[in-house]
């Protein structure tokens, strides 16, 4: 069915327990308005009202993933996801007064459906593996973000009464920082640590380091301070804790890391992602499940750019004209570009002369210059994606002019 056969209009209004939806005709009537619960019955009734005015039906929704969103897409409905700011201005249009209405938010979301469809993208449904990839890495993240606000309070409690083991090697999450708290929880049990027990204990760990055990003996003893006795002993409890719980965060990451590269193994779009420099298993799956599988939703490169943040936004007006960071962005998709640029300046000599050349020769930041060499592979992404291509160095003129030959 194609938009001008579509016979009427809806928005819908979602929530954690309710969702209200209007329906509109091409003229602006509205034809229901109804209240339904997010159960079972609730979401068979919003059906059945749905298959009244046609099927498939456009709605818009101030939301582009959930349940909601997925059985609609289910039962073959068209959706237009709008971002928020964008609806808070649509409600301007029909009132002044900052006035908050379920029921007005609905006929706002479909009416505007009904001006401004033709300039809206639907969002396409992704095939199972891509949901599972995209709920993957998603899920990855808020996991990380807990695994390092848990390090943070390692961390502060090991500086309050035993900063010696988070001193003495590279990170605190690692898991020889971790074995060395578990094994020697106060100063006073570290303090009898001479060169042959650091020995043995990083053999008994398998410290993969290249610190000598004398060195480690060494450094110990010079940040080898102590709090009051209560204090040591509460904290030492607290610290053996929080260990625990970090070592069980990293062992959930790995799970994480290895389910996310079973599934980007058997997408037919991972080769184009992993075929480029710098580029690992963890940040293939986030750009592929933040670009997605659908060619015609970035019919540009510079729409592509826009997406991930990585195009500045301009304001003109009158005699002023100023060129500013772009935040309003898939936050998500320009932390993955960014690491990507990071990570190819060690494996990409192309890249690293154009990082260089933005910071020696245009005088830029480090974070402006890696966001635009991160907008330029941006581009060669595009380019290898929409022809279903992977990336070859020999057909990326500037890469190969840096290329030493045999």
């Amino acid at each position: 069915m194609t938009p001008q056969s579509w016979p009427a209009f809806a928005g819908i209004d979602w929530g954690g327990e309710h969702h209200q939806l209007c329906v509109v005709d091409h003229a602006g009537k509205r034809l229901t308005q109804l209240r339904v619960t997010h159960d079972v019955a609730g979401l068979s009734r919003l059906r059945h009202e749905l298959v009244r005015f046609g099927d498939p039906m456009p709605i818009a929704i101030e939301r582009a993933e959930g349940l909601l969103v997925e059985h609609l897409q289910a039962h073959g409905h068209v959706l237009f996801p709008v971002s928020p700011r964008i609806a808070a201005r649509a409600r301007e249009r029909y009132k002044v007064a900052s006035v908050k209405d379920d029921r007005f938010d609905a006929f706002v979301l479909a009416d505007t459906l009904r001006h401004e469809h033709q300039h809206w993208r639907p969002l396409s449904a992704p095939s199972p593996l891509l949901a599972e990839i995209k709920a993957l890495t998603r899920d990855r993240d808020r996991l990380l973000e807990t695994q390092q606000a848990v390090e943070s309070q390692l961390r502060m409690i090991l500086e309050a009464y035993h900063p010696a083991p988070a001193r003495l090697f590279s990170s605190v999450d690692r898991q020889i920082t971790l074995s060395f708290v578990l094994d020697y929880p106060t100063p006073a049990v570290a303090g009898r640590i001479k060169t042959t027990r650091m020995a043995g204990f990083l053999a008994r760990h398998h410290y993969t380091g290249r610190v000598p055990a004398q060195v480690l003996a060494e450094r110990m003893r010079a940040n080898l301070l102590t709090g009051s006795p209560g204090t040591v002993a509460g904290k030492s409890f607290s610290a053996q804790s929080f260990t625990r719980l970090l070592q069980l965060l990293n062992g959930q990451l790995a799970e994480y890391d290895d389910a996310i590269a079973a599934a980007v193994a058997e997408h037919p779009d991972a080769h184009i992602f992993a075929s480029f420099p710098g580029v690992g298993p963890v940040t293939t799956a986030v750009l592929l499940a933040e670009i997605g599988e659908d060619r015609e939703r970035y019919p540009r490169p510079e729409v592509l750019l826009a997406e991930a943040g990585l195009a500045p936004v301009t304001r003109a007006s009158g005699r002023s004209r100023s060129v500013r960071f772009r935040y309003a962005a898939n936050t998500r998709l320009r932390e993955s570009a960014m690491w990507w640029a990071y990570n190819s300046l060690k494996g990409s000599p192309w890249a690293a002369a154009a990082f260089r050349e933005a910071r020696d020769q245009r005088g830029q930041r480090h974070h402006r210059a890696l966001r635009g060499l991160s907008a330029r592979w941006m581009r060669i992404l595009w380019r290898c994606w929409t022809d279903n291509e992977p990336y070859d160095p020999a057909k990326h003129a500037s890469a190969t002019a840096l290329t030493p030959t045999p």
